[in-house]
């Protein structure tokens, strides 16, 4: 019997990347089925962006959240929905992968930041 290979940490190809969101922790900013297109590089990630981002506690998991602040070399982030908290709060600082630019799918739109 072989051991697992180690887990690599998903990663985004190309300049823009479609996500599919899952879970209702960004709600009602972004909802469970919603398709959204991610972009790397262009402008850097600035507090209220919604980023599609890593856990350095939970590598294997591509989480899209809401930057808060810049924290020890990554960001600190949040759900839109306070009830859930399988966010920063859980699991500690995340290194960003992209910046949500637009939903195409179902509603197609912007995706903005907002204040904090």
């Amino acid at each position: 019997m072989r051991p697992d290979p180690p887990t690599e940490p998903p990663r985004l190809r190309g300049p823009l990347t479609a996500v599919l969101v899952t879970g209702p922790s960004m709600a009602p900013t972004l909802r469970h089925g919603d398709a959204v297109l991610v972009r790397r590089g262009g402008r850097p990630v600035r507090p209220g962006d919604v980023v599609v981002a890593v856990f350095r506690t939970r590598p294997e998991l591509l989480v899209v959240k809401r930057a808060v602040r810049a924290q020890d070399g990554g960001w600190w982030l949040r759900g839109d929905n306070d009830l859930v908290t399988d966010d920063s709060r859980a699991y500690g600082v995340a290194d960003v992968r992209g910046r949500v630019v637009a939903r195409y799918w179902p509603h197609p739109g912007r995706v903005r930041p907002r204040p904090l």
